[in-house]
């Protein structure tokens, strides 16, 4: 360590943000460019390099904290680089959306403030970049054997980035027109910019990766033929299967899914639309849910100018501090105030109203939406009390109740590219030519012929379990033989470096497979999950 007393004697200090106001005018980044570079090497040296460093345990990738933090506060930027990438292949991804699991497992945050492990490590990753440190590895040798990637998200992208480096031809199938899953339309540019995936994407190319867009497996190709065609097939579809609310006023125009909203959001920014066709611009917009996803609704409502947020979360407002139940090191759940809601005026004029459920949605004498009816939630069972019942009025709702697992019968019926509002804007097949997109490559290696019934799912002979993820084994194989399942496909709705770290295991498992032995890292197996009491 730099100071051995650092942790005592330099206080933490959080990266600089821009202000709200000036955020509201863009769509940029909410942080200050460069704003760590004075700061974090004296915050790498609050690190107590502990005997029992459990922010190892509590990531999923087990990054070697300890290590980097004592190499940046050295000034040593190439050895801390070398050291992060050894275990995390986006760190530049997880140090901007990742909400830090290890900053609560760290020895400081027992009783007092942690170590900011998440920019540091987004300081390496940035400076990695800059200085030449993250280069492409394309292997020194080709195996001779072909891998598919089925979905191009955080698990799909790590999976084909170890395979290729392994020596395998690895090729990524992605429905969308571009490659990135919901880190290319689900999360705002304020929280990741997209040209920082472009960059580890080309990275990914120029290492050997091939990448096809545009192709839905199971619709457009048939599963079962991609599988023969290729060695092993990876399916890494996420949970995209939105989470619905079945109250009266349901089908009401104006009532849509989060995904839905922030992917004609972000498709204004990737220069498809001048003007997203459904945009909260002058309404009255109620934003149903609690989480990560209604908070990025909220962030991209208040930059299209909307009336007025309202945010309903059927959960009772956490605590300031840590709950008896959730005691060191487990990540807590306590009251937090995102960077939307601190554009939204912050805790003194929070748009949240929590212990909420909506009860149903009514029309104006135009038939359209004009209000939101929700009622106080009992605690537990969430059921409405009786008699307490409001209303708010609503020009807009955003359902952002989470995800119930991957689709098994093709796409919601409110994706925005099969059931969306009506608009004007280029069509699908139209985006399709605009520059800017993976080779869609010629219809041979696209997969075969076209696809027959079924979909991925019976095509290729995959399983459903109760809580609707897709079955695998311990070695994250599924019932058909050459097939394996990564990500929130299999793991259920989680974090980003949940799926990297299943994108990384299940590299080695499929290497296993092909030559009966890796030198793969696997940092998880199947069953590992978060710190719990």
């Amino acid at each position: 360590m730099a100071d051995r007393l650092a942790f005592l004697t330099t206080p933490s200090r959080p990266r600089e943000r821009r202000a709200p106001q000036e955020r509201l005018g863009d769509r940029h980044e909410v942080y200050r460019e460069g704003a760590l570079l004075p700061v974090i090497a004296g915050q790498a040296g609050r690190c107590m390099d502990c005997g029992l460093p459990f922010c190892h345990h509590a990531c999923p990738l087990g990054n070697l904290v300890p290590d980097w933090n004592t190499l940046v506060a050295h000034d040593a930027w190439r050895s801390a680089a070398a050291r992060l990438l050894a275990t995390n292949n986006f760190p530049e991804f997880t140090g901007r959306l990742c909400p830090a699991p290890c900053e609560s497992a760290c020895v400081l945050a027992i009783d007092s403030d942690a170590v900011t492990i998440k920019n540091v490590e987004l300081s390496i990753a940035d400076r990695a970049w800059e200085s030449g440190y993250d280069r492409p590895q394309p292997p020194e040798r080709m195996t001779g054997q072909r891998v598919a990637v089925v979905g191009s998200g955080p698990a799909g992208l790590a999976a084909a980035q170890q395979l290729t480096r392994a020596g395998h031809t690895t090729t990524v199938y992605e429905r969308a027109d571009r490659i990135g899953g919901l880190l290319r339309y689900g999360i705002p540019p304020f929280r990741l910019e997209k040209h920082r995936l472009d960059r580890r994407i080309d990275q990914m190319r120029a290492e050997g990766t091939r990448f096809r867009t545009g192709v839905a497996v199971g619709r457009d190709v048939a599963a079962d033929d991609l599988r023969a065609r290729y060695d092993a097939v990876v399916v890494a579809v996420g949970a995209t299967a939105c989470r619905d609310l079945p109250v009266p006023g349901r089908g009401l125009p104006g009532v849509h899914q989060a995904m839905t909203y922030l992917t004609h959001a972000n498709r204004v920014d990737e220069g498809d639309y001048a003007v997203s066709p459904l945009s909260a611009e002058g309404l009255d917009v109620v934003i149903v849910g609690g989480g990560d996803t209604a908070a990025d609704c909220l962030g991209t409502a208040l930059r299209q100018r909307a009336a007025a947020v309202t945010q309903l979360d059927i959960n009772p407002r956490p605590p300031a501090r840590r709950a008896p139940g959730q005691p060191w090191p487990v990540h807590p759940k306590v009251y937090r105030v995102t960077t939307s809601h601190e554009e939204a005026g912050g805790a003194a004029a929070e748009p949240r109203v929590f212990a909420a459920t909506a009860v149903g949605f009514d029309a104006g004498p135009d038939g359209r939406l004009a209000a939101v009816r929700f009622a106080e939630a009992e605690q537990p069972g969430r059921r409405p009390l009786p008699g307490t019942e409001c209303t708010v009025p609503a020009g807009l709702v955003l359902l952002a109740l989470g995800f119930s697992g991957p689709e098994q019968d093709g796409p919601d019926r409110d994706d925005p590219e099969q059931d969306g509002p009506e608009q004007d804007g280029p069509s699908p097949a139209d985006r399709a030519d605009r520059p800017g997109r993976a080779d869609r490559g010629d219809p041979a290696d696209r997969g075969g012929g076209r696809a027959r019934g079924g979909g991925l799912v019976g095509q290729l002979g995959l399983t459903i379990d109760p809580q609707g993820r897709l079955t695998r084994d311990d070695g994250f194989a599924a019932p058909a033989d050459g097939v394996f399942v990564a990500g929130d496909a299999g793991r259920g709705q989680s974090l980003i470096v949940w799926a990297i770290a299943e994108g990384r295991a299940v590299a080695a498992a499929v290497d296993r497979y092909l030559r009966g032995s890796t030198e793969l890292p696997a940092p998880i197996a199947p069953s590992d999950g978060p710190l719990t009491v």
